[in-house]
């Protein structure tokens, strides 16, 4: 049993929620476990909105945000009040977002996943295995080791995505699971639909994600397969993202900018062993945008001095536009997006979040991007971005080709 101060961001104690637990003591004391397998004993006091009121053994209060804790446990606090039912098979989970958390130092995915073995029919190359958040459809059969080798790295991608304080909070399920297709060779997996240059793709219309097997360092050895964990790919994290990102988030005016920048942040945030470095990702994020990376394994390589379209112009392009020039699209927008989440206003990412709520709320195109402006012009905002990059040596200029 942990702790409750290592579970929950902040301590919340009500004299009004002390004075309801006398009248909810028919409800009993009951573990209940956070995204990370933290535990606490504690009895559920009430439902309020996005959240949970729990009563610990000592008689404080604490109030958990859904999307915390683990699936188990969200559903049972929104039954508790008569409320939602779970999310049909191949429909988005939408318990509310996680606006409110703190911003993590450290993504850390601790556990041994479990690994279930649900088909292995060899005639039909078809062969499935679960984790905890996953259902992996393969063409070959993998040892459960394999399996549970990679399912660290997504489990603890799912896990940075359902933490950072960005509502990401997506994802169509199937049966409980995200589904995963993996391809022992990269000519079937090209023949499924993944992109020739690609280690993995993410296919919107299906909301699965497709990776050839040699993206995960997986390769043949004698009649098996062994896991190479040096050969992951950051592909991965980044396809997954795409995977958790809600709908929303792909409309017009963050479309392209926001959903490869975040899904860039994510993969580029130094990752081992099941562990994201949140806190010292941003050298990475420099070496990556403007050259091959902290270890050489691939970047945008733009240098130091970038020019992108006018702000506007960039926020507002579709996706063919954005794919026209992609290491500068891409590396552009996690500078961009990296501004908003850490560099803006009172470097709390209060305008991103709000932007992200409206968003959510079916605002879009530049009515939503209104809130990112919060009273600025567009060429005002460019100036306070390219000021807060120049002051840590890149040089951005908006407006090139005008």
């Amino acid at each position: 049993m942990i702790e409750p101060v290592m579970m929950i961001r902040a301590l919340r104690c009500s004299l009004w929620a002390m004075c309801l637990a006398g009248s909810v003591n028919a409800a009993e004391m009951r573990p209940w476990t956070d995204l990370q397998n933290r535990k606490i004993e504690a009895r559920m006091l009430a439902l309020e909105g996005d959240s949970v009121r729990l009563e610990l053994k000592d008689g404080r209060t604490i109030s958990l945000a859904l999307t915390l804790l683990c699936a188990e446990d969200a559903t049972y606090a929104r039954s508790q009040n008569g409320g939602a039912k779970p999310a049909a098979a191949g429909v988005a989970e939408t318990t509310g977002a996680n606006f409110d958390a703190a911003w993590p130092d450290r993504i850390k995915f601790s556990d041994d996943p479990e690994i279930t073995t649900a088909e292995e029919n060899a005639d039909k190359k078809r062969f499935v295995y679960e984790s905890a958040n996953y259902r992996y459809t393969c063409d070959v059969r993998l040892s459960k080791t394999v399996v549970k080798g990679f399912a660290v790295m997504f489990e603890a991608t799912h896990l940075f995505c359902r933490t950072l304080p960005l509502g990401l909070d997506g994802g169509n399920k199937t049966d409980g699971k995200l589904q995963i297709l993996l391809f022992e060779k990269f000519e079937d997996y090209v023949k499924a639909g993944g992109p020739s240059q690609s280690a993995g793709v993410f296919i919107g219309g299906k909301s699965l994600v497709m990776v050839p097997l040699s993206s995960l360092g997986v390769r043949p050895l004698g009649t098996g397969y062994i896991l190479d964990r040096e050969k992951s790919s950051k592909t991965l994290p980044h396809e997954l993202t795409h995977q958790l990102t809600p709908n929303p988030y792909f409309a017009p005016g963050a479309m392209g900018w926001f959903t490869e920048g975040i899904a860039e942040y994510i993969a580029v945030t130094p990752y081992r062993s099941g562990t994201f470095s949140v806190r010292n990702n941003y050298n990475d994020i420099v070496a990556y945008t403007t050259g091959y990376g902290s270890k050489n394994k691939g970047g945008r390589a733009l240098g130091k001095n970038i020019q992108l379209p006018d702000l506007k112009t960039f926020l507002l392009q579709d996706y063919p536009h954005f794919l026209e020039e992609p290491q500068l699209n891409y590396g552009g927008s996690l500078l961009i997006t990296y501004y908003f989440m850490q560099m803006d206003g009172d470097e709390d990412a209060k305008r991103i979040k709000n932007f992200l709520k409206v968003l959510r709320d079916g605002k879009s195109g530049e009515t939503a991007l209104s809130i990112l402006l919060d009273g600025r012009t567009f060429d005002q905002l460019s100036k306070a971005i390219v000021k807060a990059w120049s002051r840590r040596g890149i040089d951005l200029t908006f407006g090139a080709g005008k």
